[in-house]
């Protein structure tokens, strides 16, 4: 079989796909919100799979806001190695900001053993310490982000909070309770309610919103992407 056309550069497949997004988005009836386009096309441009033009929530002026702490230079902290090596780090270091996981810190695993708990909850805790306005990128562990509803009810305000594990214990309960309490003390939040996610969400999350982060203060970048 022959294809009619073959797209050979890695921008050229992009915004092709882009394109294809949209005319699917079009005929299943889905208006995107301008704020969150950027973002839930990401996201189906990694899965392709449109369930997350649904799924996907957002708490007002998420997408803003976080945008605004990674022009500030604000770090990611993922609870997965795999999210950590998505994260575009060419972007990140243009903003001045960078990408850590702590999963497999060994003073983590101690503290995890120690009190019977999980890695996951032992590195949001690591992350609070270290860096208490960080991005908090949760793809894979629904414990993750119940110690983050914890530590923000006392008093941690992470500049956004990616709730996106996948799986089937805990995982819907986890999320609805993450949008929840961020939604009470105003920190902005994405989350992909229902079953599914993955690491692979979570960085193609925090990358749209890189990327729109980097078109303000790179118009060239835009245009570049555009062309």
């Amino acid at each position: 079989m022959e294809l009619d056309v073959v797209y050979k550069l890695p921008s050229d497949i992009e915004r092709e796909s882009m394109r294809i997004i949209g005319e699917e988005l079009r005929r299943l009836g889905i208006t995107l919100q301008p704020e969150t386009e950027a973002v839930v096309k990401r996201v189906i441009h990694t899965t392709a799979d449109f369930d997350y033009a649904q799924s996907l929530r957002f708490t007002g002026g998420a997408v803003e806001q976080a945008a605004e702490a990674f022009r500030a230079g604000a770090v990611v902290v993922t609870d997965t190695n795999m999210a950590r090596s998505g994260v575009s780090r060419a972007a990140l270091s243009k903003l001045g900001g960078a990408v850590h996981c702590f999963m497999a810190d060994s003073d983590v695993a101690q503290e995890a053993k120690a009190r019977g708990s999980t890695r996951a909850a032992v590195c949001m805790e690591k992350a609070a310490r270290e860096f208490p306005s960080a991005v908090l990128a949760v793809g894979n562990a629904p414990t993750a982000l119940l110690e983050i509803c914890g530590l923000m009810e006392n008093g941690l305000r992470p500049a956004l909070v990616v709730g996106v594990p996948v799986g089937f214990v805990n995982v819907e309960e986890s999320k609805r309770r993450v949008f929840q309490v961020c939604r009470r003390y105003g920190v902005p939040c994405i989350a992909a309610m229902g079953r599914k996610g993955g690491s692979n969400v979570a960085a193609a999350i925090c990358n749209a919103i890189l990327y729109t982060a980097l078109d303000a203060v790179d118009p060239a970048r835009r245009q570049e992407a555009l062309t």
